[in-house]
């Protein structure tokens, strides 16, 4: 019979200072299978099924962690992470994210560290306004103008569509009950079919 892993950690209550699995378990939590998971289809047998065992050993893990409803809402609203996180893999992340009908902008570690190769940063606004000044122009030379790449042009250009969109318009984040039931949705009810 499955875990019901929300249950669990709701359930859960800690007097003192929280001990959280993946601060215990870090061989587990940081494996190179869990990091980066395999693809199924192209896996071979045994690859996949050592997979599908770390991942229970961290499900079941994270179903004892007293923060497991605070990391799994993190994980799905707030920060597009990798790995095993929340009781989640990534591929299952993704799931409820579309569930609840949500995006989660994958942070630009190079941007952040200023590392964008030999040409400078170009910011978005100064794309969007280079394509209001030259609506004619093709986007290979907005690129030109702009001293960035044409697939830096087209990502900004992609991301005000989308920002425009009325689907990608949304008043405000899920609730931690919205989260809580996409991932009962998505991930509790997998384990059932395969139980």
């Amino acid at each position: 019979m499955p875990v019901d892993y929300i249950a669990e950690a709701k359930n859960k209550s800690t007097p003192e200072p929280a001990v959280t699995p993946c601060s215990v378990q870090i061989d587990l939590y940081l494996d190179p299978l869990l990091e980066e998971p395999p693809v199924q289809s192209t896996a071979d047998k045994s690859t996949w099924q050592s997979y599908q065992r770390l991942v229970e050993q961290a499900r079941t893990a994270c179903a004892g962690c007293p923060l497991l409803v605070d990391c799994l809402y993190k994980a799905v609203v707030q920060t597009d992470i990798s790995g095993y996180v929340g009781c989640t893999t990534p591929k299952e992340r993704a799931k409820i994210r579309r569930r609840l009908g949500i995006k989660v902008e994958t942070e630009d570690l190079d941007a952040a560290a200023g590392a964008r190769g030999t040409r400078r940063p170009v910011d978005h606004d100064d794309v969007l306004r280079a394509r209001a000044a030259y609506p004619d122009d093709s986007l290979e030379t907005l690129a030109t103008r702009l001293g960035c790449s044409l697939s830096t042009v087209k990502r900004h250009l992609r991301r005000a569509r989308n920002d425009d969109a009325p689907s990608a318009r949304k008043t405000s984040a899920p609730t931690v009950e919205d989260v809580l039931d996409a991932f009962g949705q998505v991930v509790d009810r997998r384990r059932t079919r395969s139980a």
